[in-house]
């Protein structure tokens, strides 16, 4: 089954997509500090590098304004954001480096405890709000400190429980701490605040899955792909995830046409490529499993697992040569890139 995603963009959450903006919800200020104004007014228009030294210079000489360190702790984790971002618009692919906390840039890495530092700083001199506590287990997030994030996105609801966007951090957060149950009334909190999400559905299948309540996370995913039938964009996770359910349950014809219909929508993504493949290897249909596995290959060379799939197809079409350089392929990484062994 496919793993909820742990956070790429504050995620790659679910599997395979970038999550609301932090910029998209701005720090809430009441600042009088012209040069804190300031700092407020050029990140809201995206001059992040001008906003962070506008706050610097004004720390210089007012260290003890626990409302500028929550801005800079701010400031540090939009930076985190934009570093995310450029990855993913680099690399439309879940196994690249930035779905996974364990996988971080050291960039990324720093500016989030960076970050964490403003705010314990800013917290000595001011109680945090709840944007800020939210903030703060963001950051938890990203790093894979899910207990902490956890504690943290608690209590940013306990002073607002209306925060869409932290009941949908915290519900992923259970998930990734295999606390199903919470999870799933996590989800089904968000879809109090947005009936028809079809992001919300399709985390809420997932978690159902996980407990192994097949016929609920089926029923959830087919509302998820039913709710978006006249979108304009189509939201590949249900297809992707009710494909790789079905496979699970040996349901393996079922599987295809989801699956199919996951690659037309992203053919850029090699998870999708590679369940499909897998597919058609238990269909026994080698021609076409070879076909999606090599794409798969070609775009996530770096992953062991892959090169261990098509190593057999190869095998067993009579390709020994191209077979044997699979196997070595898979070796080799799986030792020098142990994390992407077995993604899923």
């Amino acid at each position: 089954m496919l793993a909820l995603w742990s956070l790429g963009l504050l995620g790659c959450a679910v599997f395979g997509q970038a999550p609301p903006s932090a910029t998209a919800q701005q720090r809430p200020l009441s600042l009088t500090a012209l040069p804190v104004n300031k700092a407020k007014l050029l990140l809201e228009q995206g001059q992040t590098a001008a906003a962070e030294q506008t706050v610097r210079d004004f720390l210089k000489t007012n260290s003890d304004s626990g409302e500028a360190h929550f801005l800079l702790g701010y400031i540090l984790f939009v930076k985190t954001q934009n570093e995310a971002q450029l990855t993913i618009e680099r690399h439309q692919d879940d196994y690249q480096p930035s779905s996974h906390p364990e996988n971080k840039s050291a960039a990324e890495e720093m500016l989030n405890k960076e970050s964490l530092a403003e705010f314990t700083e800013g917290a000595r001199h001011q109680m945090p709000s709840a944007f800020d506590l939210k903030i703060v287990a963001l950051d938890y997030i990203a790093l894979g400190s899910y207990a902490d994030a956890d504690k943290w996105l608690t209590r940013s609801l306990q002073k607002n429980q209306h925060d869409e966007q932290a009941w949908y951090y915290l519900a992923r957060t259970k998930y990734n701490e295999n606390r199903f149950a919470e999870a799933i009334q996590g989800f089904q909190q968000c879809l109090k605040f947005d009936a028809k999400s079809v992001k919300y559905e399709d985390n809420l299948g997932l978690a159902f899955a996980a407990l192994g309540k097949h016929d609920e996370a089926i029923a959830a995913f087919k509302h998820a792909i039913e709710w978006q039938t006249d979108s304009a964009s189509t939201n590949v996770g249900p297809y992707l995830n009710m494909g790789s359910l079905l496979l699970d349950m040996d349901r393996v014809p079922e599987s295809v046409s989801f699956l199919q219909k996951a690659v037309g929508i992203t053919p850029q993504n090699s998870k999708a490529h590679e369940l499909l493949g897998k597919a058609f290897v238990r269909l026994n249909n080698l021609a076409e499993a070879r076909v999606e596995l090599e794409k798969a290959v070609s775009l996530s060379p770096q992953v062991a697992s892959l090169h261990c799939m098509l190593g057999p197809v190869y095998r067993k079409q009579g390709f020994a040569d191209k077979a044997k350089g699979e196997f070595e392929k898979c070796s080799a990484q799986a030792s020098a890139n142990p994390s992407l062994k077995n993604p899923h």
